[in-house]
Order: C-alpha cells, then sequence, then structure tokens
C-alpha cells in the first residue's frame, strides 16, 4: 500500500505540471488564432483548455481522493496528515478556479495554489519513501 500511496502522490503533482503545460499551450493557441484573425469565444475549440479542464476537475480529484483512502491502509507515520492537507489544497484551487470566472484576478491564487498542490503531494510521496526506507533498513528480531 506504501507503494501505491506514493504513486498516487507522484501522479498528483505530475497531474499539475500537465495542468501548467495545457494553460500554457491553451493561451498560445489562442494568441497564435487570434493573431491569424480568427475571433475566440467561451465557444470556441481549445484542446489547451479542454485537456486543462478534463484533467483538473476529474483526473486530480479522482487521484486525491484514492490518495486519502489509500492513506488510511498504507501505514505510513504522516500518511493521513499528508493527504488530507492535499485534499484540502485541491479543494481550494477548485474553489478558487470557480471564483476566477465573474474576478479573473482570482486566477493569479488559482496558479500559486497550483504549487502548493504539487508541493504537499511530493512532501507525501516523500513521506511514503522515507516509511519505506526506515522499514527496509530495521533489522528483523525474532
Amino acid at each position: 500500500m506504501r507503494a501505491v500511496y506514493r504513486i498516487l502522490a507522484m501522479s498528483i503533482a505530475t497531474g499539475v505540471v500537465v495542468q501548467a503545460c495545457a494553460i500554457a499551450y491553451a493561451l498560445f493557441d489562442i494568441l497564435h488564432k487570434t493573431d491569424d484573425g480568427q475571433v475566440f469565444t467561451k465557444d470556441s475549440d481549445n484542446a489547451g483548455i479542454a485537456v486543462h479542464m478534463v484533467v483538473g476537475e476529474m483526473i486530480v480529484p479522482v487521484l486525491v481522493l484514492a490518495l486519502l483512502i489509500v492513506s488510511f491502509f498504507a501505514g505510513i507515520p504522516g500518511g493521513v496528515k499528508w493527504a488530507a492537507i492535499t485534499f484540502g489544497v485541491l479543494v481550494l484551487q477548485i474553489v478558487l478556479a470557480y471564483a476566477s470566472y465573474p474576478v479573473p484576478v482570482l486566477g493569479v491564487l488559482h496558479a500559486i495554489n497550483a504549487f502548493a498542490l504539487a508541493a504537499v503531494a511530493s512532501l507525501a510521496m516523500r513521506q511514503a519513501r522515507l516509511a519505506g526506507s526506515t522499514q527496509a533498513s530495521t533489522p528483523v528480531t525474532a
């Protein structure tokens, strides 16, 4: 279960990187198309925005929920704490995303909080790695 916990935490941090790449692609795609005279509206197709929404609204939340559930069975010291913090940061991330539609300047906090999400997921992954290495180095006595 420790390995599952570690892989889930790593996948969450990787998901944040995918999110950043997707939104960067979206912006540059919009700039490229509008520079060529196209008009971009809410109904325009943009693969970067689509990827950002799918990963952010479906994939990362499922990974975070799975991490929280696995944390109760993994036996990692501090594992539940880091999974719960990751869950809390994700909830804030989603709130900031929806709050940024009417108040776009909040998108800055959404971006900053994404780094926090990657950081806490990385700390959860590190906690699992440390728990595994501590147990591996502990001699077995009969």
